[in-house]
């Protein structure tokens, strides 16, 4: 192949790629700015769980009347904000995280939709299992922290009081950054499977190191829970290592499971 088709070829993958970013975008604006419309709808959502009424509370009562017949004691935390800008900033922040969370799918398509060609048919199988995986994997770290971390931090902090006399209200941004940093976090940690599988697949991890460092590993997740965690009570400290601990314990399994499949290198060469 001369010179000027390598040239040519890869000026046309970066066109592609540059129509890749442009789509992506586009769909994330658009989605962005259909949520900054549905402003009550989307900040509904947001504040749901400072509400004494959210989901999570209602199980936690349900299941303490199991154990106990004490009434659930009700609890309010006013939000303000101090900053002239502020909402508004905050709105369109908002507007656009929820705009990128429902255009993902889309982004993922388009981006396997461009590295796809150059892969071969088992490493194109592989992908779709890793990246969907990885995909589902975040979204439901995000939907713990949603409806349970956050819940239960929000609960004790901003409830907590060391004097009668001192009123809690809580800033609007300290919310909002809070909220986002424990779901973002959140995600990422429940990619622990995926990223032990793919090791697996590799050599590097096996399951028996796993079990057999289990206890330096619950050291590890304590410290990365309270790396995370935007306070520095135990309270928040125990719910995000919680989910962890069980994440690890998953890993083990699934990586016992990968180590008894052939990797797609042993695939190919066998093909």
């Amino acid at each position: 192949m001369s010179a000027d088709a390598d040239k040519g070829s890869f000026w046309d993958h970066l066109d592609a790629l540059r129509g890749v970013l442009i789509r992506i975008a586009v769909v994330t604006l658009v989605c962005g700015i259909v949520a900054f419309i549905f402003k009550e709808e989307l900040f509904r959502i947001v504040f749901a769980p400072k509400d004494a009424s959210f989901v999570t509370y209602g199980w936690l009562e349900k299941l303490g009347g199991l154990f106990s017949s004490a009434e659930a004691t009700d609890f309010s935390v006013q939000l303000i904000n101090t900053g002239l800008a502020q909402q508004f900033v905050i709105h369109v922040k908002t507007a656009l995280c929820a705009g990128f969370l429902c255009a993902s799918p889309y982004i993922l398509y388009q981006l396997f939709r461009f590295v796809s060609p150059a892969l071969y048919e088992t490493e194109r199988r592989y992908a779709v299992n890793v990246v969907g995986s990885g995909y589902l994997m975040f979204m439901a770290g995000v939907l713990v922290s949603y409806f349970l971390v956050f819940p239960l931090t929000f609960r004790f902090l901003g409830t907590y009081q060391v004097s009668g006399e001192v009123e809690n209200l809580i800033s609007l941004d300290s919310y909002m950054g809070t909220l986002i940093m424990m779901c973002l976090a959140m995600g990422i940690v429940f990619e622990m499977p995926v990223v032990c599988w793919f090791f697996a697949k590799l050599g590097f991890l096996t399951s028996e190191f796993m079990a057999r460092y289990r206890k330096h590993a619950i050291v590890l997740i304590l410290f990365v829970a309270a790396v995370i965690t935007p306070t520095s009570d135990v309270f928040t400290l125990l719910a995000v290592s919680f989910p962890m601990w069980l994440l690890y314990e998953a890993s083990i399994l699934v990586v016992r499971s990968a180590q008894r499949i052939k990797s797609p290198e042993a695939e190919i060469a066998e093909c």
